[in-house]
């Protein structure tokens, strides 16, 4: 058997020995997400994000300046729809964030903001499998998640101002954009609403993002 032919086999029956010792592990300690994921887990996992990204999508470039207004948006996106496991200020240290397997990852650190715009971008918008990173290219538009990737790369500069701003919008639960929807309407309107309610058919609800 040549050396090729040996190292090949090698490498096979470490990955089998991995493998096996997985299993036994597990049958052992269980499947729960309550534990500290195991060495090859926390490997997995930390490449997953990286691994599940085509190459093409790497390169790109967010197209879109930043600006006050977009940081605006971006900062209310941010707290209604990603702090619920991310933390408003991204760490992760939120009742989801702690107990998801694999945990959250703090959004502040080195291996999240050495991912280039593109990776950012294709993970908001297609999620990573067999995580709890959901999908919101879907529900969003291709400049709002622009604007996010931005507001990531804004977490681990934040001042103490803009810190307090975000937990004090996040402790609220309101932001500038329930306000604007919750502004007076115009007269007749309720009214007309009244007598003609709109029926969303039996069963069904209302949409809402």
């Amino acid at each position: 058997m040549n050396a090729k032919k040996t190292a090949i086999l090698v490498v096979i029956l470490a990955a089998l020995a991995g493998v096996i010792s997985f299993v036994i592990w597990v049958r052992n300690h269980g499947f729960s997400a309550r534990e500290n994921p195991s060495w090859i887990e926390t490997v997995l996992a930390r490449n997953a994000r990286k691994i599940a990204t085509p190459a093409d999508a790497k390169e790109l470039k967010n197209p879109h300046p930043v600006t006050e207004a977009s940081t605006a948006e971006a900062r209310e996106h941010f707290v209604e729809h990603c702090s619920v496991c991310h933390g408003a200020i991204g760490r992760g240290d939120t009742l989801y964030g702690r107990n998801l397997y694999p945990k959250v990852p703090d959004l502040t650190q080195a291996d999240s903001q050495q991912l280039t715009d593109g990776e950012l971008f294709y993970i908001i918008s297609n999620g990573v499998r067999f995580t709890g990173m959901p999908a919101f290219g879907g529900e969003d538009s291709p400049e709002s998640i622009w604007a996010l990737v931005s507001f990531i790369r804004r977490l681990p500069k934040l001042t103490p101002e803009e810190i307090k701003q975000i937990q004090e919008m996040a402790e609220g639960g309101k932001t500038e954009m329930d306000e604007k929807s919750a502004a007076p309407e115009p007269a007749g309107s309720k009214e007309k609403r009244t007598t003609k309610p709109h029926s969303h058919g039996p069963g069904t609800k209302p949409h809402s993002h």
